[in-house]
């Protein structure tokens, strides 16, 4: 019988659940599907149904382990999902299953890990800078909420590091980002980066920049916005010129820029920054245009360092499920 493993990559929005063959040492994709999470009670319904999908196509045996990449901060092999209203357990999901072994990791360490397994036209280079050979390294991402995990070399290989730095305070580079500050403060009380840097961020700098525009010329008529209309935001600016939306993209790419310099200096990570989630590779245009780029290496008396560290772009939207599923194949042969 073939061994096969799982790699789960599972976030507010969408869960991604993937079964890797492994035969005389190559691994082969035998079954991916794509699960709106929203719509099921619990992961477990998710996973039922995924196994009976792979069972389907003649993929009967149990699988030999699993690692979930979960979006949330885990502890103890458990975690409360952060956007979405699941407990996930590592011990209880492999004693329903019968799964040998089960192990849960942070959404973005697993992105992390992918960095060593992705191809060059998976990444689109801001600033190629000078890497330091297994220098620190770091992944961020916006998407539904916004994620972050270091990379460490330890004993030849690196390590990821999950965060919950998404959640670290806002930290206004300018008076209109301080009256950004001002401005969700009155609707959130705390303000973290989370706030702005993420599918509901964008829609709460739009909101923002209407209220702080009013009465101006650019001001037109005012729209109204879904709790994350992110993508709404983006049709206005890129495909209507919209200068209210034009205006949020902007300050959205220079507070991300900003952000991924203070991840980069806090790891000093002469090694990389790899900018992922389900936002960036739709911006890219964006984020190329040099705001992202100017206010990353806007440091006062570091900003000749910043310009020698490596910035990419992961292209890649599976980067955390090609991660998870790595880690669930070096479970097979180590002991955790």
């Amino acid at each position: 019988m073939i061994e096969y493993l799982i790699g789960g990559d599972i976030g507010g929005t969408k869960t991604l659940l993937q079964a890797v063959q492994l035969k005389e040492g190559n691994a082969r994709v035998c079954c991916e599907r794509r699960y709106a999470s929203r719509a099921y009670p619990s992961f477990s319904d998710v996973l039922r149904e995924f196994l009976n999908d792979a069972a389907s196509l003649g993929i009967e045996s149990i699988p030999a382990s699993a690692c979930l990449a979960v979006a949330g901060p885990i502890a103890k092999q458990e975690v409360a999902l952060t956007n979405l209203p699941w407990v996930m357990n590592a011990a209880a999901i492999a004693r329903e299953f019968s799964i040998p072994k089960v192990k849960l990791i942070n959404d973005f360490a697993a992105v992390a890990l992918s960095v060593e397994i992705l191809s060059a036209s998976d990444l689109e280079t801001l600033q190629a800078g000078k890497p330091y050979a297994a220098g620190m390294r770091v992944a961020l991402g916006a998407g539904t909420g916004m994620g972050g995990a270091w990379l460490v070399w330890q004993n030849g290989r690196y390590i990821a590091l999950p965060s919950e730095a998404g959640h670290i305070d806002f930290a206004p580079a300018d008076e209109l980002q301080a009256r950004l500050l001002q401005y969700l403060r009155k609707i959130f009380g705390h303000v973290s980066v989370e706030r702005v840097l993420s599918g509901p961020g964008l829609t709460n700098i739009f909101n923002f920049l209407q209220a702080d525009l009013s009465g101006t010329a650019d001001l037109l008529t005012q729209v109204h916005l879904e709790a994350d209309g992110a993508a709404q935001v983006a049709d206005l600016a890129f495909n209507h010129k919209h200068p209210i939306a034009a205006k949020a993209m902007d300050l959205f790419a220079e507070v991300y820029g900003a952000y991924a310099g203070n991840l980069a200096l806090a790891g000093l990570c002469r090694n990389g920054v790899y900018v992922a989630g389900g936002i960036a590779p739709k911006i890219i245009a964006k984020l190329r245009e040099g705001g992202f780029m100017k206010a990353f290496r806007d440091k006062g008396r570091f900003s000749s360092l910043m310009g020698e560290i490596p910035v990419h772009v992961m292209m890649n939207p599976k980067a955390g499920l090609l991660g998870a599923a790595q880690e669930a194949q070096r479970m097979l042969v180590e002991n955790d």
